[in-house]
Formats: structure tokens, sequence, C-alpha cells
């Protein structure tokens, strides 16, 4: 029990959720409505959207399906406003879920229009989406939640994958600030670093053939299913946690690193270089 009452945010919520057409977002989406949430699907393609708030629907749940670019505010409040019609109120739970998946190359081989799409999406999606809801669940006196959907590479320094490695860090950050900035308020910031979860984000990315070979060997043989890494993230935002490391790697890396990080940086290069 916190300064608010009961912690499980993720009970009965009323969410708005990102990217909810397909992967982690559809399966955020799935889940909160399993626990009795009332939950807006949005997406930058509107017929997944629908096709998520449909599944819902016909398990008698209840959902709105909405497009929105994430990378362009004038969507964002869109979904925020459209969001609060629905609900008849403020919202509860925003997952900042939206993103794209793009390596392949060394820094100064990338195209900067790969620089500037991956993060316009993983990294602006977020900082919009922290921007127009944050006031609005502060505001509300309520408790409620953010999750902010970064990845292991916020911290992983893999080679190859730099614009995807610095929208994601920045997302960390972005997270552990306002989870400072909301301290007391009731509301409880959550961001959600995986390593291999089993998606689509490889094959619609912008990932070079033998990088996404690779990443689609690893996501078959130690991926997650989305699923389980929604269910574990609701869990950590029910449990007020501010990090949710759903896996064993991801959480070894993460200690590794803060401790050695010299140590881990030249060991992650020397591992790439072997086995490529």
């Amino acid at each position: 029990m916190g300064l608010f009452g009961s912690d499980k945010r993720s009970r009965n919520a009323a969410a708005v959720i990102t990217g909810a057409g397909s992967g982690i977002g559809a399966a955020f989406a799935v889940e909160l409505a399993k626990r009795g949430g009332r939950v807006v699907c949005s997406d930058i393609d509107e017929n997944a959207a629908q096709a998520t708030a449909d599944a819902i629907g016909i398990e008698g749940g209840k959902a709105l399906a909405l497009r929105c670019d994430v990378t362009q505010i004038d969507d964002v409040h869109c979904l925020a406003a459209d969001a609060q019609d629905w609900f008849g109120g403020p919202p509860t739970v925003v997952i900042n879920n939206a993103g794209v998946g793009a390596g392949g190359l060394p820094i100064g081989e990338v195209d900067l229009d790969d620089w500037n799409w991956v993060l316009n999406v993983n990294l602006w999606g977020p900082i919009h989406g922290c921007h127009v809801f944050a006031p609005i669940l502060r505001e509300a006196g309520q408790p409620g939640g953010i999750i902010n959907v970064a990845s292991a590479a916020a911290f992983g320094a893999a080679p190859g994958m730099a614009a995807y490695n610095v929208s994601k860090a920045g997302v960390l950050s972005l997270s552990e600030t306002l989870a400072a900035e909301l301290s007391g308020s009731g509301v409880n910031v959550t961001v959600l670093c995986p390593t291999f979860v089993k998606t689509n984000i490889v094959e619609s990315g912008r990932i070079s053939d033998k990088s996404t070979q690779m990443a689609s060997r690893l996501m078959r043989w130690t991926g997650f299913s989305p699923e389980r890494v929604a269910r574990t993230c609701l869990d950590t935002l029910d449990r007020g946690g501010l990090y949710c490391m759903p896996q064993p790697d991801a959480r070894i890396g993460w200690g590794i690193k803060r401790f050695t990080p010299t140590v881990y940086t030249r060991a992650v290069g020397l591992v790439t270089r072997v086995t490529t």
C-alpha cells in the first residue's frame, strides 16, 4: 500500500498504448483488458490498432482503436483528447511503446536519414507522450503509471546499432528523470528494458540482411514472448518499480555495465568482432 492506497495500477486501468497494433504493444493492450481495464489502442497503422481492439472486444473487453503518429505532437495531443472523451476522464496508465529497429552498419556509414527516422520514433515518440500525458496524470491526483518501452540496448553498446542504442538510452534517461519529477505524486514511472522479444520489429525495421538473420535466430532461441514481457512489466509497475528487465541476460548485462563499464564495453566490441 502506498501513499494513494492500492498500488495495483494495472487493475481496472484506463490505459492508452502507442504502437498497440502488434508485438509488445498489442500484448500490453490484451493483458490490461484481462485485468479489467479499458484500453485505447493507438498505432500509426489504424487497421492494426483496430485488429487489437477487435481481439479485446471478442473476449468481452472494452477497447478503442485510434490512429496516432507519435512523431507528430499534434497527433499525440489529439490522442490524449480522444482518449479522455472516451474514458470520461483522464487515463490512469500510459504506455509509450511505439518503436522501430535499425542496425547493421557502424557510425559514419549509417545513413543520416536512418538516424532521424529512429530517433523521431523511438525517442521523440516517448518524449511527446510524456510531454502530453505526464501533466494530465499528475494533475488527476490519483494512482497512475507511465511505462516507457526502452531496451537493453540502452546500456548494451552493441556495435552496429548506434541509432537504436542512442534512442533507447534516451528513453532510459527520460524515464529516470520523469520518475524523479513525479516522485510523491502517485504516478509511478517504469522503463522496460528487454533483450530479445518475439515480435516483428526486425522484419519491419531498417536492418542489414546479416544482422536481421542473426537477430531472428536469437529471438527464436532466447526471446521471450511479448505476452510474458507485458505481464512482467505490468507487475513491476504495480510494485512501484522503476526498472523492468524481464530477462536474466538483461539484468546481468546491466549489473556488469554499472560496475565495470570500461571492461564491459571493450568486451562487447571484442565479442562482436569474433562472432561477425
